[in-house]
């Protein structure tokens, strides 16, 4: 789920830092730039795990800080495809079960990836699967705030770098709904086999 992954970067130290240690204000700057941000491609960035090489640090015309060019390795989260997770349901929609894992909330399992056969009871709100026992079937409802365990089986990045207006954006009125922001990094789950779901589905009375 957490794995170490080597970064470089080139760090700023302002000079009224100066009178620490180095290490010290070039960690807690990388941990501004990085702690809680997606990096395309690589993961959800938790926090600094050590700096292995620091680089000659150079101070430029015009300007007084340092900059130093910094090789460190970073705590990141990024689960691998068909690793099993526990987390809560966090609602449930037409799209599917929405789960978060507390630190991280983008993670939504489709209709086609619940246990069978599933429906979606739109008075609740809730997806409900319909199990069936040799006495009939049975609704096992899927609430909000209860544990899941679920498979990774799909992730998705999504460049959301600011990007400058398009001419047909240009034309349109201001007073015209924004688009819906995209999510940078999300994880798609399925529970659609045995051991998988509710936890409380699988413990024994």
């Amino acid at each position: 789920m957490f794995v170490l992954v080597e970064m470089v970067d080139t760090v700023r130290i302002p000079p009224w830092q100066f009178e620490r240690k180095l290490n010290d204000s070039i960690a807690e700057e990388l941990n501004k730039k990085l702690a809680n941000k997606v990096v395309y491609n690589v993961g959800l960035c938790i926090c600094l795990f050590d700096i292995t090489k620091l680089e000659d640090a150079y101070v430029f015309p015009g300007d007084g800080a340092s900059h130093t060019k910094v090789h460190f390795r970073y705590v990141v989260f990024h689960p691998f495809l068909d690793e099993i997770l526990i987390g809560k349901i966090k609602g449930c929609s037409p799209e599917g079960v929405h789960v978060s894992l507390g630190f991280f909330d983008d993670i939504l399992i489709p209709p086609e990836s619940l246990q069978q056969p599933a429906k979606f009871d739109e008075a609740e709100q809730v997806w409900v699967w319909e199990y069936e026992t040799e006495e009939g079937a049975h609704d096992l409802y899927m609430d909000t705030g209860e544990e899941i365990r679920f498979r990774v089986v799909d992730e998705s990045f999504v460049d959301t770098s600011p990007t400058g207006p398009s001419s047909a954006e240009a034309t349109t009125s201001s007073s015209e709904e924004q688009p819906k922001k995209e999510a940078p990094y999300t994880l798609v789950g399925s529970i659609s086999e045995p051991g998988l779901g509710l936890l409380s589905w699988w413990t024994s009375n």
